[in-house]
């Protein structure tokens, strides 16, 4: 009865929200939530009331999560789904192999966090299948770093799966952030004092009780526990509480009191079972028999009600388990990790043996060490950098040779910094800096510090120290080294106006003097970070030579995984040298490569890199699902990633209200953080923007902003043919003509179809009548012939009305409809509407259709229906959105209702009214 009146008095409200979202779970629906209060405060009390009143309805997977598995990567999440692993064939591929990786059952390149975290949410929905689950996983606090963001993935990505995932902590973890979450507070001064009448039977001083409410400050434990460490005379009067250890050491305080009395057998029993928190009984009477307890030991234990050995070994409280292991002695500590050790199979189970061996040795021991670092090795290939980190870190603790030593504080600092500790990497590489090392090593120590520091601080002194680095590594290991001189490169050039010009030479200089030169070499990497080099100290022409050799060697050269890092610049180079199939290739193998690899982190870039591509080919249906993709890791992730794809895109919608206040938000962000490119990508969106809805004097702003910065070319340099557009639409032909100039100067050494198609095009509009049209001509040819519909549609526009402007009314036409019909086919509605207004100008009639039931689908009906139109299945729509299939099937069978439709066939047709403004009669 004591322990049962914690939930039921003072817990109405906890209780009704725990009520309703299993309730929820079992109408098809799922949700999640977070319980956090200090410990003893009735959490666990709640959680087995809520098991006991709906086991009867739902399926329950229920854990206790082990402070002493912190360091074991993806334990906690082994321990609540391992005996779902019969469903994990039926996962897509790359999530299957995610959690083998992680689970240890099989062997391949760490897994993904974040495929770990969608797999997870597949073995849920399917063991939710035939009936409602809940997972319940108590002392999350103490859950290791990859299970519990991969909880917290899936947490947030349930909907209608049928599942209730409710996580007890003492305080809410960030990486639960934006759950919902309860904080179970004390009882009230009435419900604690009825608790504490059942706690201590017959009579209790009042000066005694109030004192004691007081200090609880409502803790169900402290009340009941407390009390029981009173002697009589203590209870009956005069007893007054004078412990200023916080109420939870307290609370463990009285716990171990109480077991005191237990013979130093049961004692060592009980903190065995404290160590090995798997709770596998087996384990216990093997480790217990090598310690010599015998069933005495057992029996005194479980007369204490200390703990409960049936199916699973349990603490009568998770409190129990942290009092026993705390108030033990280092060499019991010792003893019990020792027989652990023995016991625990070095085959099937060798991490958990390695930990429990270097739990029990306190001087160096090179074999023990030796162990953990395989154990490291094992975490690094599922996922656990975090983990690799703390078994390196142990490992370095205990390994007797100061060499050896240095080695491994290196390796663990650089595991720390992988898994974002950067700070804790900067600590280990303090400590490495009093051991003897190589100069290799000492190498690395200065690269890691240069890394680590730059992550915590993005300032400019990173760009100089990766130099440092870089410098430091040539002629130890030339591979790493030119991997160093990239990521200086890029630190140096991130903040293009905004940053400091004289260093990015600096490091493009050194470079230069590092690498062979171009005909001395034929390898991708090494090409495009001469070229890049080249093009950051001699310009254009200089580097034009070795950029086309490194876009050639990458696109010819089999991909692999290392590409990942050097793609920007190989990107960065197609577009350089307007080269759009070069650029459509490394986009596709890109996005390809890190969705295979699962690199999660990097796929926002390769998908806005994508969209680029897929805007340019006048797909803005699929760059739209492209960017909703992004919006998906990015509310995952928290990728800091400016919306860039998201700005051009509706820039060339027209989406004037959208695209203005997205141009505002990444133009601010480029000036908080010192990034230059920020503000080209605001500046060349706006004048796209502009000039698609005929405000021509703002797209001159716009783009007059870029023109001291096309040597940086990319965005700057695509800005001057917006500003040539929008200057000869103003009459401002004296700076329609400096445009067109540096226009020319960024075009015709680069000699490409497309880049000769743009200058044209931006020609024609500042040349007479009849060399005009031939440049129209050539412009359109050109752009049908690299495949550019867009450029197509915009060029036969500007045609279009320069023969009205002449009175070529009947020739006028002709270009204008067929730019409104290719414009208003790739959703370009800003321009369509103008090739529209001037199609009236000329005499020609169109009617507009508003938009259609699409207008009252949800952001996420909208993201599940562009991906379903273009034919993707329910599973493959769930791994790119990172929710559910069954949540894909919910969203559509809404989709369909709104749109009225029956099939997938007819969602094409169906949502061609959210981007078609207007049609031709």
């Amino acid at each position: 009865m004591v322990a049962g009146i914690a939930p039921l008095r003072g817990r109405r409200r906890e209780l009704a929200e725990l009520e309703a979202l299993v309730s929820r779970a079992r109408g098809g629906r799922s949700g999640a939530l977070v319980l956090s209060g200090e410990a003893g405060v009735g959490k666990t009390a709640l959680l087995d009331h809520l098991a006991a009143r709906a086991a009867a309805h739902v399926r329950i997977e229920r854990i206790v999560a082990s402070q002493s598995e912190m360091e074991l990567a993806y334990a906690g999440l082994h321990q609540l789904c391992g005996h779902m692993m019969g469903s994990a064939a039926r996962l897509p591929a790359p999530q299957q192999e995610a959690i083998e990786v992680a689970f240890g059952l099989r062997s391949a390149a760490a897994p993904s966090p974040f495929l770990v975290g969608l797999a997870l949410l597949g073995l849920l929905t399917e063991a939710a299948e035939e009936r409602a689950l809940l997972c319940v996983v108590d002392d999350a606090q103490w859950l290791d770093q990859a299970s519990a963001r991969a909880l917290a993935f899936a947490a947030r990505r349930l909907d209608a799966e049928g599942i209730a995932l409710v996580l007890a902590m003492r305080q809410a973890d960030p990486v639960f952030a934006g759950l919902p979450h309860r904080v179970v507070e004390g009882l009230g001064h009435d419900d604690a004092c009825a608790l504490l009448r059942l706690a201590v039977p017959g009579g209790l001083d009042l000066r005694v009780r109030d004192q004691l409410v007081a200090e609880a400050r409502g803790n169900p434990l402290a009340l009941r526990e407390l009390p029981r460490a009173l002697s009589p005379a203590q209870i009956a009067g005069g007893f007054t509480l004078t412990s200023s250890l916080p109420l939870e050491s307290r609370i463990e305080q009285s716990l171990v009191v109480q077991l005191a009395p237990l013979p130093a057998q049961a004692r060592l029993l009980l903190l065995l079972a404290a160590a090995e928190p798997t709770g596998d009984p087996g384990l216990l009477w093997r480790a217990s028999a090598v310690l010599g307890l015998g069933p005495e030991a057992f029996d005194a234990a479980k007369d204490a009600e200390a703990f409960v050995v049936g199916t699973r070994v349990g603490f009568r409280h998770p409190l129990v388990r942290s009092a026993v292991y705390r108030a033990a002695s280092p060499v019991d500590r010792r003893r019990v990790h020792a027989a652990l050790a023995d016991v625990t199979s070095a085959e099937h189970d060798p991490d958990r043996r390695a930990w429990h061996r270097a739990s029990a040795t306190l001087q160096p021991d090179e074999e023990v060490a030796a162990d953990l670092e395989k154990s490291a090795v094992r975490a690094r290939t599922r996922g656990g950098a975090a983990a690799a980190g703390a078994f390196l870190e142990r490992a370095a603790e205990l390994t007797p040779s100061p060499f050896r030593r240095g080695q491994r504080l290196i390796a663990a600092a650089e595991a720390k910094h992988d898994a974002g500790a950067s700070d804790e990497a900067l600590h280990l590489l303090g400590t490495a800096d009093a051991l003897p090392l190589t100069a290799l090593q000492e190498a690395l120590v200065v690269r890691l510090r240069a890394r680590a520091g730059y992550a915590l601080r993005r300032d400019r002194s990173g760009a100089q120290h990766l130099l440092d680095a870089a410098r430091g590594l040539e002629g130890l290991d030339p591979v790493l080294a030119r991997d160093t001189y990239i990521e200086a490169l890029a630190a140096a050039t991130y903040g293009g106006r905004l940053g400091d010009a004289e260093q990015v030479t600096a490091v493009a200089h050194a470079i230069l003097g590092a690498t062979p030169t171009a005909e001395g070499t034929d390898r991708a990497r090494d090409l495009i970070l001469r070229g890049q080099a080249l093009l950051a100290t001699e310009g254009q022409a200089a580097a034009l030579p070795t950029l086309r050799r490194a876009q050639r060697a990458f696109l010819e050269q089999a991909p692999d995984f290392l590409e990942l890092h050097w793609m920007w610049f190989a990107s960065r180079a197609a577009q350089d040298l307007w080269d759009p199939a070069g650029l459509r290739a490394l986009a596709d193998r890109q996005v390809e490569l890190a969705r295979a690899e699962g690199v999660v982190t990097v796929l926002p870039i390769a998908l806005s890199l994508l969209v680029l591509v897929q805007t340019i080919d006048g797909d803005l249906d699929a760059a739209e699902a492209s960017c909703d993709e992004i919006d998906a890791i990015k509310e995952v992730t928290g990728n800091p990633l400016p919306p860039y794809g998201r700005l051009l895109l509706t820039a060339y919608r027209g989406q004037a209200d959208e695209a203005e206040r997205l141009a505002g938000r990444v133009r601010a962000d480029g000036l908080a953080r010192g990034e230059g490119h920020a503000l080209s990508a605001a500046n060349f969106s706006e004048a796209v923007l502009y000039n698609g809805l005929g405000r021509f004097t703002e797209a001159v702003a716009s783009g007059r902003r870029e023109l001291s910065y096309t040597h940086e070319l990319n965005l700057a340099m695509r800005t001057l043919l917006e500003l040539v557009e929008a200057a000869a639409h103003t009459g401002e032909r004296a700076l329609a003509e400096q445009a067109l100039e540096q226009l020319a100067g960024v075009t015709r050494p680069v000699g490409t179809s497309y880049a000769l198609a743009v200058l044209a095009m931006a020609e024609a509009q500042l040349s007479a009548r009849d060399d005009a049209e031939k440049l129209f001509l050539d412009a359109i040819k050109r752009f049908e012939h690299e495949r550019i519909p867009i450029w197509v549609g915009r060029c036969r526009l500007l045609y279009g009305e320069a023969l009205n402007r002449q009175g070529r009314s009947a020739e006028a036409r002709e270009q204008l409809r067929a730019a409104h019909q290719v414009l208003t086919a790739c959703g370009v509605n800003g321009f369509a509407q103008r090739a529209a207004d001037e199609l009236r100008a000329s005499g020609e009639t169109l009617r507009v259709h508003a938009g259609g039931p699409t207008a009252r689908l949800t952001e996420q009906e909208l993201n599940v229906a562009r991906l379903a139109r273009e034919g993707l299945t329910n599973r493959e729509i769930g791994a790119r959105l990172f929710i559910s299939a069954h949540t894909v099937e919910y969203h559509l069978r809404k989709v369909f209702v709104k749109l009225g439709i029956k099939r997938r066939t007819e969602l094409k047709p169906a949502l061609a009214g959210l981007t078609a403004t207007a049609s031709s009669v």
